[in-house]
């Protein structure tokens, strides 16, 4: 059963340069507070009803090198039940993230999607 996808929210992280003012910010904290921001646009949303979170994150490395949707999953304080993905496609990051999430509310795989 095919079903229609609808964004309702939208947040982003700010871009950064090498050695400028988020050096010192970690890249999980950072999504966390992303996460915690497009949740607050949507206060009726229980956060258990989330089916996934998919976050793009180009050309991680060192700390970024892990699931840092996860990561931000867990220190935004959502249920450990709550899975996360985190993507790559360097520029194509993000808008790969947004067609994911799409296509598993479109196939009926989940309802909520982050």
């Amino acid at each position: 059963m095919k079903c229609d996808a609808y964004l309702y929210a939208a947040a982003r992280t700010p871009f950064g340069k090498l050695g400028g003012a988020l050096a010192e910010v970690r890249p999980d904290d950072l999504a966390a507070t992303a996460l915690s921001g497009v949740l607050a646009k949507a206060p009726a949303l229980d956060p258990a009803e989330i089916g996934d979170v998919v976050w793009g994150n180009a050309n991680g490395a060192g700390e970024d090198n892990r699931n840092v949707g996860r990561m931000a999953v867990l220190l935004a304080g959502l249920p450990t039940s709550v899975p996360a993905t985190t993507l790559n496609r360097l520029c194509g990051s993000s808008l790969d993230a947004v067609l994911t999430a799409s296509r598993l509310v479109a196939s009926g795989d989940a309802d909520v999607v982050v």
